[in-house]
């Protein structure tokens, strides 16, 4: 069965609010058995419009990861994100 994954760009305004979003949601993230594979660090932007902040978590598979972004769960942790930038997110299956 193919890995699912998360995929965001972000633009980070207010990092103390952004970094209370990221606690809470790693409730989300081990219930579905997601793992952070990117959560920012360095990058440089070598084609199109890119953002600072990327991330990308890995799911055991595409309904995992689905479910993640679609929980109770990180919709209280996204609660705590309001304000604080903004964020692109995308669920992919892997191959």
């Amino acid at each position: 069965m193919p890995k699912g994954y998360v995929i965001a760009h972000a633009v980070v305004t207010d990092a103390d609010a952004w970094g209370q979003y990221v606690a809470k949601s790693k409730i989300a993230l081990d219930k579905f058995g997601g793992t952070p594979i990117v959560r920012g660090g360095r990058c440089e932007i070598v084609e199109g419009n890119g953002v600072a902040r990327n991330v990308v978590l890995e799911f055991p598979s595409y309904d995992h990861a689905l479910g993640y972004a679609k929980s109770p769960e990180y919709a209280e942790a996204k609660a705590l994100r309001e304000g604080a930038g903004t964020i692109d997110i995308t669920v992919v299956e892997g191959v």
